[in-house]
């Protein structure tokens, strides 16, 4: 009988060698090394633009008026647009909601500064110009509302 056990206790040390092998050569083969890294996190772009009716840019534009206005003739007025976000922004004006929603066949809103990059903090004065056709039908009073966009 002491025979037929040598052999298995002569596997039994086989194997836990070579487990033990395996472990040792697996970890003579892995290697390990740390990189540092660091960086910075930039500000998250801004843009925004406020609308005043003083060149200081104390006094927010809340309306317009042109008061009353003939038939071919036009009207001026000042604004202070300033971009209060952080990048350059392109300024563009849109009008929208006339009324009467024909207002706009008789009238005509533009302004000087279409398309002008303004940089971030900067202010730009703006004359919007309001004009009347020589024939303005029955129109005898109006508005409209006019929004000023700033995109990067």
């Amino acid at each position: 009988m002491q025979i037929k056990k040598m052999p298995t206790i002569a596997v039994i040390a086989l194997t836990i060698t070579a487990l033990a092998l395996t472990l040792t050569t697996a970890a003579l083969l892995s290697a390990n090394q740390t990189v540092p890294l660091d960086g910075a996190i930039s500000t998250i772009n801004v843009v925004n633009l406020g609308v005043y009716s003083d060149s200081a840019c104390t006094q927010t534009a809340t309306a317009l008026n042109v008061g009353t206005l003939s038939p071919g003739s036009t009207a001026t007025q000042t604004v202070y647009i300033k971009n209060t976000g952080n990048i350059p922004e392109t300024l563009t004006m849109t009008t929208h909601n006339w009324n009467p929603t024909n207002a706009n066949t008789y009238l005509t809103l533009t302004w000087n500064q279409q398309n002008t990059v303004l940089n971030a903090g900067a202010t730009i004065q703006a004359t919007l110009t309001l004009t009347a056709a020589a024939n303005t039908g029955s129109l005898t009073t109006f508005s409209c509302d006019a929004t000023l966009t700033g995109t990067q």
